[in-house]
């Protein structure tokens, strides 16, 4: 479980966050939704700690950081064992083959054995139905591919929650459609995930939980079909907003 609690991030005249309190459950998928620049990414980056808040605290588990003090090496080391973070542009290493890309990690960071690490990558290529390029670059593969890569990198650590900020973004309709199904899949099996998107097809499908960030704040923290029928005026306005009908 990860639960923040108070988190303040002030950028010069923008609160990014403003006394945000919010838990994320051990095999539940939670979505963040709410408008462009809102602080959805700002939340998310902090659980994994490429944001230091002002102030707050995080506990994952068995460990707490208070943001008002220095987080040791050894403390990031852990909270990032502990999570996996897939970005928007998939940040692959071009010099490396998908396979390389996938057992670079579990080999150095968790030094497993080449033969170990090359097994887990291949079956993680399977389940993408990506077997078939473990010998490739980067470059060679499409962004819907080299996505679905990069969500595999992430799944070789062996995360307690896969952390996903806006992975479609950079992809057009009919690739993005590729790799929300490949999360949907990833969802249905257990594993817990923290997603920002716009996607609400997505959002509706996959979440357990629903997190509507705007201004920095919190507006709604709950289950999904609570979202959906929620009499809260805002939220109906947003979400009225992203339909055509």
């Amino acid at each position: 479980m990860i639960k923040l609690e108070h988190l303040v991030k002030q950028y010069q005249n923008q609160r990014a966050l403003d006394d945000v309190s919010v838990t994320f459950e051990d095999n539940q998928s939670t979505v963040i939704v709410g408008p462009s620049g809102s602080g959805k990414s700002t939340l998310l980056r902090t659980i994994d700690l490429l944001t230091h808040p002002d102030s707050g605290t995080m506990q994952i588990d068995d460990i707490t950081v208070d943001f008002t003090k220095e987080i040791s090496r050894k403390t990031v080391r852990a909270i990032r064992r502990k999570s996996g973070m897939v970005f928007q542009n998939w940040n692959l290493f071009p010099h490396l083959t998908v396979l390389q890309n996938i057992t670079e990690a579990p080999r150095t960071v968790l030094k497993q054995s080449k033969a170990a690490a090359e097994s887990r990558a291949y079956e993680l290529l399977q389940s993408v139905g990506l077997a078939e390029y473990a010998a490739q670059y980067p470059t060679q593969l499409s962004g819907g591919q080299q996505q679905r890569i990069s969500i595999c990198r992430a799944l070789a650590m062996g995360p307690e929650f896969l952390l996903l900020d806006e992975p479609t973004s950079a992809l057009d309709p009919e690739l993005e459609t590729q790799v929300l199904r490949i999360l949907e899949e990833i969802a249905a099996k257990g594993q817990a995930m923290v997603v920002v998107t716009h996607n609400m097809e997505f959002a509706r499908l996959v979440a357990d939980k629903i997190v509507f960030v705007e201004d920095g704040q919190v507006l709604f923290a709950g289950p999904v079909t609570e979202f959906f029928t929620t009499e809260n005026q805002r939220i109906q306005n947003f979400l009225a907003g992203l339909s055509l009908a």
